[in-house]
Formats: C-alpha cells, sequence, structure tokens
C-alpha cells in the first residue's frame, strides 16, 4: 500500500504552512502523518481533489524506488 510521506508534499510543491491547517480540518494528524506517512486511501477519503497531486507524487516515487531496486 502506497503511503504519502513529506517529501511527496516537496514533490508537489505544497506550502506545509498550508498543508497542517489542512490535515487538522481533515482530522488528521500532522504529528502521526511525519512520523508514519499516511495511506493513499486514507487522503482519497477526504474526498478533498487536492490530494491527487500529492498521491501522484506518492506513487512516482514509490515505483523509482522499485524499479531501482529491481522488483
Amino acid at each position: 500500500m502506497t503511503r504519502v510521506t513529506i517529501q511527496d508534499l516537496r514533490t508537489a510543491r505544497y506550502c506545509l504552512a498550508g498543508v497542517r491547517p489542512w490535515f487538522r480540518r481533515h482530522g488528521l494528524s500532522w504529528q502521526e502523518f511525519l512520523e508514519h506517512g499516511i495511506a493513499v486511501d486514507r487522503l482519497r477519503a477526504t474526498g478533498d481533489a487536492l490530494v491527487e497531486p500529492v498521491i501522484r507524487a506518492a506513487e512516482t516515487r514509490e515505483a523509482s524506488t522499485e524499479a531501482s531496486d529491481g522488483r
């Protein structure tokens, strides 16, 4: 299962100062996200289209990692 990380937010060029309140509004823990990332399904469940660029960044990162690992 793909997890979105802080790296993916940066890749998508999201402003972290704006993302923290977004997490609060959606009842998500910013600290838990920083420590463990967040599942793509959980982000999609918010129904907010703003999550899609971040999810694409995470999927691209994961595919790149798998390719370089020879998977």
